[in-house]
């Protein structure tokens, strides 16, 4: 009899694999694993995956076309009467002041109703892992209560963490409004014959700039510090600060990996979301071929074509968005799993609870 030499010595037999009841094998998890893991809970799980973030953002699409309804109706006389200015005639501040503030209402209103639609897709993807794992079935409602209950929780731990990274964001605001204002000084300048041309402002925005691009390594590594938060804030039922720490916690000593693996992440969603909405805007244009723009077009020729692409582009701009919003959540999630497995010995938690399910 001969004995086959393994890696536990010669004559031993190789271990055996770990248990995989669901997307993963429980175990410490490579990056293609993490990322393959991923992919089977999409494939798996799409139809509440991409249910809860398709009646996630149209919603929020409806609550932005119901703001910009009211404020056409409200300041639409406005807009009539600047467009109808008379020649000669510069429009004062007060003529704009109405189209500003209609204009701050409505970002606000679509502000508001992405911050939900994103917290509702990030609430539903770990709650839809907490199934996956052990393949265990879940459908669509049973995942938008579990979303729509932690919902608060999740959105105030994305806020917490993007306050901790919004600081380079506001000074590089800060910074290109100094030097937009320094632009419009030169331009005065070389038309009245002045002497101030706007180089101390222009200084002040590259030195702001250049502060903003001091704080942004710290801003990184808070972001993804906190990075596993929302996952907490569903799987393990916490608040908002206390998932800030328990990510910390997780994620500690293993800050670039995580960081590895979230930065593949975004790079490989981005790309592929790009090329699928390029696509579907060139789809998208071939309205404004049926219109021969060199004559002389009516104004509800123009407005059909201009009108059918901006509305090709819009759902195309919602479903590109429902399909490739769930997945960063579902990396986040794994590595989440991951990082429990690795500290925590949660892979024998889980093998247990899949053999009892």
């Amino acid at each position: 009899m001969t004995y086959a030499s393994g890696p536990y010595g010669y004559g031993y037999p190789a271990p055996p694999p770990p248990p995989k009841p669901g997307v993963i094998p429980l175990a410490p998890l490579g990056f293609g694993e993490i990322l393959t893991g991923a992919f089977a809970t999409y494939g798996r799980y799409w139809k509440p995956l991409i249910g809860v973030a398709v009646a996630a953002y149209a919603a929020a699409a409806a609550l932005i076309g119901l703001a910009l309804l009211i404020a056409w109706a409200a300041v639409g006389d406005d807009v009539r009467r600047l467009i109808d200015t008379p020649e000669g005639h510069s429009p004062d501040f007060s003529d704009f002041q109405p189209l500003i503030v209609a204009f701050v209402c409505v970002w606000l209103v679509g502000m508001i109703g992405y911050v939900l639609s994103s917290g509702l897709v990030y609430a539903a993807a770990p709650a839809v892992v907490q199934e996956a794992v052990l393949g265990r079935p879940i459908g669509f409602w049973a995942v938008w209560a579990r979303a729509w209950s932690r919902l608060g929780a999740v959105i105030g731990s994305v806020v917490l963490a993007m306050l901790a990274t919004f600081v380079p964001v506001v000074l590089f605001m800060v910074g290109a409004g100094f030097l937009m204002a320094a632009m419009f000084e030169a331009l005065a300048a070389s038309e009245g014959g002045r002497t101030d041309d706007g180089s101390g402002l222009a200084v002040i925005g590259v030195l702001v700039f250049v502060g903003a691009l001091a704080l942004l390594p710290p801003a990184l590594w808070l972001w993804i510090k906190f990075s596993l938060a929302p996952t907490v804030a569903v799987i393990e039922n916490q608040g908002p600060m206390a998932s800030l720490r328990r990510s910390s916690a997780l994620v500690k000593g293993s800050w670039w990996r995580v960081f590895g693996c979230t930065l593949a992440t975004v790079m490989i969603v981005g790309m592929a979301a790009g090329l699928i909405q390029q696509i579907i805007s060139q789809i998208g244009a071939i309205p404004m071929a049926t219109i021969d723009l060199s004559g002389d077009p009516t104004p509800g020729e123009l407005i059909a074509a201009f009108g059918g692409l901006m509305a090709v582009l819009a759902l195309a701009q919602l479903l590109v968005q429902a399909v490739a919003a769930p997945f960063p959540p579902l990396v986040s999630a794994l590595l989440y799993v991951d990082q429990r497995i690795r500290r925590e010995n949660l892979a024998q938690t889980l093998a247990q609870t899949a053999a009892m399910s």
